[in-house]
């Protein structure tokens, strides 16, 4: 058996001269490469779009943390719905644990933005500018020529344009591409700080693809490590099949000793982006980018030998011939998930534009009032949840009980908030018991969109 290895960072192994050992993954273009391609170019589209796409006037998303508000496909929402975030949180992690037992470190090598940018993006660039892997090593090893410099500064001035988009995109989700635009066509003196973030992130993006690089997955993602925790024997991740592929050894019709399928070319080392090799056992630096597969299959194919000698598998699976099944830990990690989209999808939809709490006041009595009503004082708390002001009107169910204000609610701003204090008054004839249940409409723009239950106080006749 191939023993699971926990190995420093192989990028952060050091050449004699202490330095940092740089990786040169080779660029192999199969199926698997075909469909993160697809992927990538979906994910893209979708993340430059996003600021500027509107869903009933509302961007797609925007997590403006500034001004405290956050929208969700269209629907707007305010600190007030913090418990919504941290049910969405934590359905989200959930998610995330219950995607890695099954599927292992998948989503680093498909979904990760830091992976698709660097691969689909960056990597293409330094592909296009100073050619694949061999000779992008051999330019670095070289003198600094009229070729490496013109190269290097051609390479580093398209990687800063890139950072500048993205940063760009990035700070359009935060303060909203109305924000961003004023930024771009407004004078810099009238947006110090908007025009400081942009530069700030762009550096920050420039730096992470030009020079950190491969170190976010392996060093700085604390998710990786989560990998070595999360995984078992039932968890499908790519791997190797040591018990075909080994002994290892070139192809040779006169060698009469038996040989593994694995002829030992290199290959799945060289296209590996974090420079781990993949015949040592499942390692935490492993992103699942299957571009391991793709090489090896076509070296496979070349020697005409079953293909997949590098797949997806489980240690189950290669060690004891059993196929993938759905394990009571999955199944537990699924019944959560289940149980916080429901509570969250509940709360979601009884969510109002207007949150209103409606007390009646604390050491107050009753009041008897003239034409033989009973009178009582309550405070209604309301907090605008839309992005657009509301006229609010309190108005009881039962035309029979009358409401007088002594401070109207009037019209709330966006995401704001106001306080009503009023007069329930009851004819005492229809007070049977001590406290009687009455309920109150709230009403924006002739729409009723809450109905409040409260407790009236009254003498019993």
């Amino acid at each position: 058996m191939i023993p699971q290895v926990d190995t420093a960072d192989p990028q952060m192994e050091a050449t004699e001269s202490n330095k940092r050992k740089w990786i040169y993954p080779l660029i192999r273009k199969g199926k698997f490469y075909h469909y993160r391609s697809w992927l990538s170019y979906g994910y893209l589209a979708l993340f430059f779009a996003g600021p500027f796409l509107r869903i009933g006037g509302q961007p797609l998303l925007l997590l403006n943390v500034m001004e405290q508000k956050f929208v969700l496909l269209g629907q707007v929402f305010w600190p007030q719905d913090f418990f919504l975030f941290v049910l969405g949180m934590l359905a989200f992690i959930v998610s995330i644990v219950l995607f890695t037992i099954a599927f292992g470190r998948i989503f680093c090598g498909w979904i990760c933005p830091q992976t698709i940018f660097m691969e689909m993006v960056f990597r293409k660039v330094e592909e296009w500018i100073e050619g694949d892997a061999r000779k992008r090593k051999k330019l670095d090893d070289g003198p600094w020529d009229f070729n490496k410099r013109w190269r290097k500064a051609l390479k580093h001035v398209v990687f800063l344009l890139i950072s500048f988009l993205i940063a760009n995109t990035f700070l359009a989700y935060v303060i909203g591409s109305e924000g961003l635009l004023r930024i771009v066509t407004e004078p810099v003196s009238r947006h110090w700080s908007g025009f400081a973030s942009i530069w700030v992130f762009t550096l920050v993006f420039y730096l992470v693809y030009s020079q950190v690089r491969e170190l976010v997955c392996t060093m700085i993602c604390p998710y990786g490590r989560l990998q070595g925790v999360l995984t078992d024997k039932h968890t499908l991740m790519v791997a190797y099949n040591y018990l075909r592929g080994e002994p290892r050894g070139k192809v040779n019709k006169k060698d009469t000793q038996r040989k593994g399928d694995c002829v030992d070319c290199g290959l799945c080392v060289d296209v590996c982006p974090t420079g781990i090799d993949i015949r040592k056992g499942p390692q935490l630096e492993c992103i699942n980018c299957t571009a391991c597969i793709d090489v090896c299959n076509e070296v496979m194919g070349k020697i005409e030998r079953p293909l997949n000698l590098i797949g997806f598998y489980s240690e189950e699976q290669i060690k004891e011939g059993k196929p993938p099944r759905f394990t009571a830990r999955m199944a537990a990690y699924g019944s959560v998930i289940c149980v916080l989209m429901g509570v969250l999808t509940f709360f979601v939809l009884q969510r109002s534009d207007v949150d209103v709490t409606v007390m009646r006041s604390a050491g107050l009595l009753f009041q008897e009032q003239p034409g033989g009503y009973i009178s009582n004082l309550y405070n209604a708390d309301l907090i605008n949840k839309t992005d657009h002001p509301q006229q609010i009107v309190i108005k009881p169910v039962d035309p029979a009980i009358r409401l007088k204000y002594v401070q109207a609610p009037g019209v709330i701003d966006r995401a704001g908030s106001a306080k009503a204090i009023f007069f329930v008054e009851v004819l005492g004839k229809n007070i049977h018991q001590p406290k009687t249940e009455i309920k109150l409409q709230v009403i924006t723009h002739g729409k009723v969109i809450a109905t409040i239950s409260t407790n009236f106080i009254g003498p019993v006749n």
